[in-house]
Formats: structure tokens, sequence, C-alpha cells
């Protein structure tokens, strides 16, 4: 074989292991080297050669390295749960920040259970065991799931396009991951775990400092929030794919997407009542993540406020950015539209304070061709049965609103929490789910292939970290906007908009493991989503217009 390292030609005998083709690099690699790229595909780093292609090391301080990094933290932590308390059945309920929350069905956690574990998870990384990926036929999956009587990776027997299942093996113990796993066990070496609520949390670094266990902040808001939902959905028992692709392929789907939708109808006319209770209430402010579906939110949260007697009125964000020579920079001497400098902050407060005085302005309309605010008779008042309604990445800043006094103030959060786990032990991020709504928005309103999304995400993804999570908790109340259901439906969009990166792009194996993702689950057609529905923001049909 011929393949390409670091624009070097070289040359290999067939089925040679990379571990053992770059031994030396990655011994003297200042990161840890965890898995590898070959062809823009994540392998394992003892991954078998058998084609030409070009090949790259994969380390900590690569968001796929620390990937494969937390998928082998959980695995131990799985493993050492499975031997020292056997009938234990953990599961991974979410992500919270730098860290994953856990329960134990079965089992209380106590100070003492997480000391056992603790031990028996450093007592095998010490050992530094091999965990190899093992490889069935159905017909001897279909045979091996008979005898164990388990369901991990059980799922994987019902994809029709899936020819074998795999299972990770660590001596005796077995289970499935969707995802690259570090080679042993001695690859992981930060770690922590620690008694949350009634479950724990595991702890990790991040890829920023890949040696160090990243800060954990408390956020008790999205955590009460998370668990509203997660309970709701235990209780109609649709907790993980396999149970929703169950209800689907028996064809009683419809009955739950009216109770999620129900869900939703239900928080957002709850939010409306209360801040209809609260007269000193004259200002609503909106922020989340891209593709929380907040246009939808706010326009269901006009019609709920409009049943308590109030009549909402928007004002704009975007309509008071600073003049254009007054934006500033990032980093990379380019203007930096998500900085709050990028907002004129002081005309805002001016307008908004005129406004909640009973006084008539004249609101902007900036124009994003010139970069200039043009005034356009664009008037404004507010009457007493009148309530403000804004929408924008900063609203959950009270640095935005600087002047107003909090008690006027209600501020909302929006984001898709998912609680739907592909199986007890692979959850599905909240991200992911936000990622894939996008791409297919952006391609159906704005004509962009998931290619561009994808090379945009990570800049989103920055922003959002820097001017909305960490205000997150600052909000007065959260709004789940996932859907149980909603990766169902837009699958049939994404899957064909992901096939068209292939191997030459470096965002193939993004594109891979999002179609790795979106294969487990069965299709929902869109006659089956209300023309309400916030997922219809995303495929189009709502009743609120595109």
């Amino acid at each position: 074989m011929q393949i390409e390292y670091k624009n070097i030609i070289i040359d290999v005998k067939e089925k040679t292991p990379v571990n053992i083709l770059l031994k030396d690099e990655i011994q003297k690699a200042k990161c840890k080297v965890i898995a590898c790229k070959f062809n823009n595909e994540i392998k394992s780093l003892n991954y078998k050669i058998e084609t030409n292609g070009k090949l790259e090391l994969i380390d900590l301080k690569n968001k796929d390295g620390m990937r494969v990094y937390k998928r082998g933290i959980v695995y131990l932590i799985s493993k050492a749960f499975n031997e020292t308390y056997p009938d234990a059945l953990m599961t991974i309920n979410y992500q919270l920040i730098n860290a994953m929350y856990c329960t134990v069905d079965n089992l209380q956690i106590t100070e003492e259970v997480i000391k056992n574990v603790d031990r028996k998870v450093k007592e095998i990384i010490q050992k530094n065991l091999p965990i190899e990926k093992k490889i069935m036929t159905k017909e001897e999956a279909e045979e091996f799931y008979k005898k164990e009587k388990t369901l991990k990776g059980k799922l994987q027997l019902e994809l029709e396009n899936k020819k074998e299942v795999t299972l990770y093996y660590c001596e005796n113990y077995y289970n499935y991951f969707y995802g690259v796993l570090p080679i042993t066990t001695g690859f992981v070496e930060s770690y922590e775990i620690a008694k949350y609520h009634n479950g724990f949390l595991i702890r990790y670094p991040n890829k920023e400092n890949p040696y160090e266990i990243a800060e954990f902040k408390d956020t008790p808001k999205l955590f009460k929030t998370l668990e509203e939902y997660e309970k709701v959905h235990k209780i109609l028992n649709i907790n993980t794919l396999y149970k929703l692709n169950k209800i689907i392929k028996e064809d009683k789907i419809e009955e739950y997407i009216l109770l999620d939708e129900a869900l939703h109808e239900k928080k957002i006319g709850t939010i409306a009542d209360n801040i209809s209770k609260n007269k000193n209430i004259k200002l609503i402010a909106i922020a989340g993540p891209s593709s929380s579906g907040k246009t939808t939110f706010a326009k269901r949260l006009e019609i709920q406020l409009k049943l308590n007697g109030l009549k909402p009125v928007t004002i704009s964000v975007d309509n008071y950015f600073v003049e254009r020579k007054d934006t500033p920079l990032d980093e990379n001497g380019k203007y930096d539209f998500e900085s709050i400098n990028a907002i004129d902050t002081k005309l805002l407060n001016r307008d908004l304070l005129k406004l909640l005085n009973g006084e008539e302005i004249e609101a902007p309309t900036f124009n994003f061709h010139t970069g200039h605010k043009e005034y356009l008779g664009n008037k404004m008042k507010l009457d007493q049965d009148e309530i403000l309604i804004m929408e924008g990445i900063h609203c959950l800043n009270d640095e935005l609103t600087y002047l107003i006094p909090k008690e006027f103030k209600y501020k909302i959060y929006i984001s898709a929490l998912t609680v739907l786990n592909i199986d007890y032990y692979n959850r599905i991020s909240t991200t992911d789910t936000r990622l894939i709504r996008r791409i297919v928005r952006d391609y159906k309103f704005r004509g962009y292939n998931a290619k561009h999304t994808l090379e945009m995400w990570p800049s989103v993804n920055r922003g959002e970290v820097s001017n909305i999570f960490k205000f997150q908790e600052e909000a007065d109340v959260m709004f789940n906007s996932s859907l149980i259901y909603e990766l169902s439906v837009l699958k049939k969009y994404a899957i064909p908009l992901l096939k068209q990166i292939d191997s030459t792009s470096p965002l193939y194996s993004e594109a891979k493991r999002l179609l790795a993702m979106l294969s487990y689950f069965e299709d929902i057609k869109d006659e089956a989503v209300p023309t309400q529905s916030l997922l219809r923001e995303f495929i189009g049909g709502s009743i609120f217009g595109e």
C-alpha cells in the first residue's frame, strides 16, 4: 500500500496497524494520540491499512479525539459498575457543563458506591487492558442475543443497511458504542466521578486543556428542565430510540406526536400565565442557541399572551447594530457581529425606556448592505395592555438592557435539550439535534448545502458559548424545544445532504458520524407533524409561515 502522511508518501505492507506503522510519531507526540483519520474517516489506532489513502493522527486537542476519550471513560465506568455491582442498570442521562449526568435504576448511589466504582476504574486503567472491537454477522448476533439475553447493541439488528453487528470487548465485559473507542484502558487518565442529586457525574477534560478536569458549573435550572422532560417521556415509556422505533413500526406514533406537542403547548401556556400574573413585566426577552425554534416559540407565546388579555409588540435587536465603521473586530480582523459591542445598547435602552414610559419612538431599520441605520417612519408606542417581545443572542445578558429595571423584564431561555438516548449508554447530543435542524433549514430555506452548514457550525458554537450559554441560568424560565420524534422526520432531508460529502472532504468524518446516528431512526412522514409544530420551522408547512 501507499499512504500519504504529513505530505510524504510512505510504502506500507498491507494490513499494517497504524499504531505499529507510526509508533515513534505516537510516542513522541506532544499531546496524547488516541485515534487516527484514514481518508477523512475516524479509525481506531490499531486500524489495519488495506488500501491506499491519506493518514492523519488524532490527539486529545482535536474534537474527535476528545469524543473518543469521553467514550473511553464511559466504557470504563460501565465496566467498573458491572464488576462491582453486577445487577446495576446504569444510564447516561444527559450532558451538563463539562460533565455527563448518570443514574442507576436499581441501586442507591452513595459516597461508598462512588468510592468502590472509582477504585475499580483506577484498577482497570492501571492494567492497561486491550479494548477489542468484535464483529458478528447478523445470524451470529441473533444467536448471541438469544444466549446472552441482553439489549446492549441489539438495535443494530434492526438496521436493514447494516450487514454486521459490532461490540467492544474488554476481558469478559462487552458493550456497544456508536463511534471509535481507545484501543486500551490505559489511554484514560483524567476523569472524575462524583455523587450528584440521585445519580452521579462523570467529569472529564476538554480539548483546550486535555490533562485537567474541566470546571463543572452547577446549572440547577437547566438540570430541572431536563429532568422535567425526561420524567414525562419515561411515563410515556418512550425514553430510548428502541422504544420510539417500536412505536413507529407498530403505527402508533400519531398519539405520541400529539402528546409531545401538547407538552409544548402546556409549557408555553404556563409561561404566558405567569407573565400575565405579574403586572410589572413590560419586556419579554428571548434567547437561545441556533436552531432552537425561537421564531415559532415567540409566535405561539404571542397567541397565549393574547388569551391572557395582553397584546404583544415585537422590537428587533437586529435593527440596533452600531454603524459598520464602529463594529468590533474579532481576533482574525473580521467584523464580530455576535459581540454585544456590535449592538448600539445606548440607543436601544433609550428607546426601550421611552416605550415603557408610554412615549412614542421612531424605531430604526438597519440596512445590512450599507451598514447604516435608516429611519423609515416606523413609529412605535406601547399602550397599557401591550407588552414588548424582544429576541436575540444577548437577551439574557443584562448588559443589553442595562437601563431597564429587572422587575420589568422576563427572560426566557430556549434550546432543544434532547432527552432521547439511542440506548442506555449512547446519548444523542443536544448540539447534534440542533445541527440536523440547521442542515435541513439551511438547505430548504437558504439554499445552502450541508458542507456550508458544517463549515460554519464551529463558529456558531463559539458564539453560543461566549454569548448565550454562560447566561442561561439568568433566565426566569427555560423552554425545551426538543421533540422526541423529530429526528425521525428530519432524517429523510438530512441523509441525502450529508451523503453529498465524500471521503475527499475534511468534513467526511463529521458527516459519517451524523449519518450513523440518523440511520438508527425509523422514518416518520411529514403529514404526521401538526402545522403549528415548532418542527415545521425547519421542514416547512408552518401556519406561521416560513
